[in-house]
């Protein structure tokens, strides 16, 4: 390694890529409780505001920024630059090329021109020769910070555990949320954790000058688990019951699973499911402890050290079961819409009939019945489509209010109909406001 040259870290400007995620949140809050003057580089404005208000942010998407100058026209005001962006599969939102290579090598060479230090956050596992997209393109990002000349260190964190959830903890979550069984997959599968506290803290440590320079360091825990071990640890920290029996999915089924969760990632859902995520998991995510415990003579936190220093609330154990349940409630709605839908057309004439029994036009009663038939068709395939969701739930919430308010003004004889029709909205619309504020993502 080589030695970096000393000066005063203290109060640095600092840029931190992919601010408002799991691991740059908890970064941001580091750095600025160390004193140092924090801006989060982000595309979503209204997250990014929500997660970390208190920060100057730049709204920025990194396929923007594949170019030295785009970078250059911002970045001369910053010491370090942090990068804590990444993306697990490709989506209609993430490109991997991009958000690791691409993006991070017009970035390293804006900084090798203005003498800005980077810190990049990889991945254990990180190789060119890896099985997964994620961690060859994350491998071919840590290669070109590597050989771009700037001041730089690599941490390469196991499975990252924190107060809140994403991608893998999400789905350590959700499966322990499981009532009375448990399901599991690759349950020998081999990980080790790291609190993204101690993350964070590696961080600011080389920002604070106390991480040599071209330092490359594995951040995981010392012990190596089982999926099934880190699984029973989750229940029992989220305060669920022991699960009585184990239900031990084979390989054709979570292969199966994984397809249909990347047919879903192609709509938009960040499936926790998707194949990459479960490649990962059954290759082990296992890491040299000793690297990090050499250089600062300090251990990383194991998962039952990460426990006690964060509590369980309800809110995690709803959580928990949210996202269990998140799937059934939003092909629940999209079902529902599609049956309104499809039973509008196939009964036009007798929903017609209602209203000409009341004295519309025979015409225009079934042109007002095939509109709203379209409309629930819409409304049952957009809320399928991720980036179209939230608007769908409030088109669902609007049309719900629409019918029940239109119904009683001009058909009020529908709320006495013995099947209810009337009535079946009403959960149907709780369940689009539930739906509503689900899909908020951080």
């Amino acid at each position: 390694m080589v030695q970096e040259h000393v000066e005063d870290k203290a109060g640095r400007k600092v840029l931190v890529l992919g601010a408002y995620g799991l691991i740059g949140s908890e970064v941001c809050r580091q750095l600025i409780k160390v004193g140092h003057s924090v801006t989060g580089l982000g595309r979503d404005e209204a997250t990014a505001k929500s997660v970390l208000p208190d920060i100057s942010w730049i709204i920025r998407d990194l396929s923007d920024l594949c170019e030295s100058q785009a970078w250059l026209d911002f970045l001369s005001s910053f010491d370090v630059v942090v990068n804590c962006a990444g993306a697990l599969q490709e989506s209609y939102r993430d490109d991997l090329e991009v958000v690791h290579t691409k993006a991070i090598g017009a970035l390293v060479r804006a900084c090798k021109t203005l003498d800005v230090s980077v810190v990049q956050i990889s991945s254990v596992g990180a190789v060119l020769n890896a099985s997964t997209p994620f961690l060859r393109t994350k491998a071919e990002g840590d290669e070109l910070v590597r050989m771009s000349g700037v001041r730089y260190c690599i941490f390469r964190p196991g499975l990252v555990i924190a107060p809140s959830a994403y991608g893998g903890t999400a789905l350590l979550r959700m499966l322990a949320s499981f009532p009375i069984v448990q399901p599991i997959a690759y349950a020998k599968g081999k990980v080790q954790t790291v609190f993204v506290e101690d993350l964070a803290l590696a961080v600011a440590s080389f920002v604070d000058g106390d991480v040599p320079n071209g330092t490359e360091c594995d951040l995981v825990e010392e012990r190596v688990h089982s999926l099934k071990e880190l699984i029973v640890a989750h229940r029992a920290w989220l305060g669920f019951q022991p699960a009585r029996s184990f239900i031990y999915f084979p390989d054709w089924f979570v292969g199966f699973t994984s397809s249909v969760a990347n047919l879903l990632g192609r709509l938009g859902w960040r499936s926790p499911l998707r194949s990459s995520a479960m490649e990962v998991m059954k290759e082990g995510v296992v890491g040299d402890a000793r690297q990090w415990k050499n250089l600062k003579g300090a251990h990383v936190r194991s998962i039952d050290e990460t426990f006690k220093s964060m509590s369980a609330h309800v809110e995690d154990r709803l959580f928990a079961w949210m996202a269990l349940l998140m799937p059934v409630m939003v092909g629940g709605l999209s079902l529902f819409w599609f049956i309104s839908g499809v039973i509008g057309f196939y009964s036009i004439e007798k929903a017609a009939q209602v209203l000409i029994d009341v004295g519309w036009a025979k015409e225009f009663a079934m042109i007002s019945v095939a509109f709203w038939a379209v409309i629930d068709l819409v409304l049952a395939g957009a809320i399928l489509i991720r980036r179209y969701a939230k608007l769908a739930c409030w088109g669902m919430i609007g049309v719900s209010l629409f019918y029940l308010l239109a119904s009683t003004l001009i058909v009020p004889s529908l709320w006495l109909d013995p099947l209810g029709p009337m009535v079946k909205v009403l959960p149907s619309l709780g369940l689009a406001l539930v739906v509503r504020v689900l899909l908020e993502s951080r």
